[in-house]
């Protein structure tokens, strides 16, 4: 990375009581960089999110936005959490509008601002239904709507794709893609999914198991725009085996269970 970084962290560190989640963490995300977060169950990823949003305070450490703390900045973010949690009650445009009118804008503004994105989001024609009436897939991507339309300078994607079945999710990380292509937004991802993390990132960032520390920092050099077929490349390959060499050292005691099923 040589562009200054929009997000800087630097030796965070959280505990719960007896337990610590994060230890001395480090990150940096540039401007227009897309930058995936990888790290076993309980590895603190939710966590950071948390602290960066203002909902959790850090025990230590420093982060900076633009080079300025982010005490006291924590409307640089627009958050979106794993499940898209539209209001059923709410037409899909008011679902849309709702991070709008929750910092003051009224609705009829707030609805003007919106309308634009339907077409280029796939959702054109769906403005008047309620959530129940779409798909997973569209629902998704009327929460990423929510979430881009309130122009904040760093989105942060909490494993959105992740409750959607495997077609689906093929298919969102692709409109993504191209989304992120046409837009460049600095973009923050958690995620489970490998070649997820790889198909759409920059750089990948993972993280040890709790306490979670900084363990790899990753350059995907895939040239973009791209395409899932991409995914099938020996350089895809060798990714994923110093990702997967990095989130399951050599060491890693191996279930009984997992030695049982391979007999």
């Amino acid at each position: 990375m040589t562009a200054a970084p929009r997000l800087s962290i630097r030796g965070l560190s959280r505990a719960f009581g007896s337990r610590t989640i994060l230890q001395d963490l480090a990150l940096d995300v540039a401007p227009g960089e897309f930058v995936s977060i990888l790290g076993p169950s309980g590895a603190g990823k939710s966590t950071l999110f948390r602290i960066l949003t203002g909902a959790l305070a850090a025990d230590a450490g420093r982060i900076e936005f633009d080079g300025l703390p982010l005490a006291g900045a924590r409307d640089r973010f627009a958050f979106m959490p794993q499940r898209d949690a539209l209001m059923p009650w709410r037409r899909v445009i008011d679902n849309a509008t709702l991070g709008l009118e929750v910092q003051g804008m009224a609705r009829g503004a707030a609805r003007a601002r919106v309308a634009p994105f339907f077409a280029p989001f796939g959702l054109a024609g769906t403005e008047g239904q309620y959530p129940a009436q779409l798909s997973g897939g569209m629902r998704q991507r009327v929460g990423l709507l929510r979430t881009v339309v309130q122009d904040r300078p760093m989105l942060l994607l909490d494993e959105p794709f992740g409750a959607l079945d495997a077609l689906t999710r093929a298919g969102l990380q692709q409109w993504l893609a191209g989304m992120w292509d046409r837009n460049r937004w600095t973009v923050l991802l958690v995620t489970h999914d490998i070649r997820e993390a790889i198909f759409l990132s920059d750089r990948i960032h993972v993280l040890s198991a709790s306490p979670a520390r900084s363990v790899l920092d990753l350059a995907v050099p895939l040239p973009r725009p791209r395409r899932l077929q991409d995914l099938a490349s020996p350089a895809v390959t060798e990714l994923e085996t110093r990702l997967i060499a990095a989130l399951v050292p050599p060491d890693t005691p191996q279930d009984p269970a997992d030695d049982r099923r391979n007999r």
